[in-house]
């Protein structure tokens, strides 16, 4: 490793290129202070830094075949440090601007609001246990409740009975209960029901 010490940066470089580990070594050896303190200078967190500084010198090693020829290694260095600084600065400033907005839209949110939210979130649950039904009993729950068919409409339109009608509506609506086991959804999911023509 010590004959390493006397390569100048473009001989490192060249080495690097190659895939040589201890030329990167060097390299890492003979700039990482600096760079910290460039970074450091930039962005005044100690955190932070370290992992640019880490993202720096990983991006040496697995890109080194873009590193320019016969090119100024620290001046590469510094480059890339900036635009990483810049880089980190500007999605950093993206999730506090979007964490500020969704932080916004909570405070300026109106129950009115929340409400639809939750009620949408509601009819979309009960539409998905609907839909689970079993085909025939799906058919007669949804004539009744959402076209408004009285049971002697459907069960005309079925041709079987109104008694059929009416116990399928039953196990449709317990069979709803139960997997909407919330009780605040199982009001909820009544009290909708009951918008419903029920005759």
């Amino acid at each position: 490793m010590l004959a390493y010490t006397v390569y100048n940066d473009a001989e490192l470089t060249d080495l690097l290129r190659s895939g040589d580990e201890l030329a990167y070594t060097e390299i890492y050896r003979r700039y990482w202070r600096l760079m910290y303190a460039h970074i450091y200078k930039m962005l005044r967190d100690e955190e932070d830094s370290k992992d640019i500084l880490q993202e720096l010198f990983g991006t040496l090693w697995t890109k080194a075949d873009k590193i320019p020829a016969q090119g100024n290694l620290a001046g590469y260095l510094y480059v890339s440090a900036r635009n990483m600084v810049l880089n980190h600065i500007r999605q950093r400033k993206f999730r506090n601007d979007y964490l500020s907005s969704l932080a916004q839209f909570a405070n300026e949110a109106s129950k009115d609001t929340l409400h639809y939210l939750e009620e949408r979130d509601l009819l979309a649950a009960i539409d998905r246990e609907i839909g689970a039904l079993p085909p025939k009993m799906r058919q007669v729950f949804e004539m009744s409740r959402k076209q408004n068919l009285t049971h002697k409409e459907i069960a005309e339109s079925l041709g079987t009975s109104e008694e059929t009608v009416k116990k399928q509506i039953h196990k449709s609506l317990k069979r709803l209960r139960a997997n909407l086991k919330d009780p605040d959804t199982a009001v909820s999911l009544l009290m909708l029901l009951s918008f419903f023509k029920k005759v």
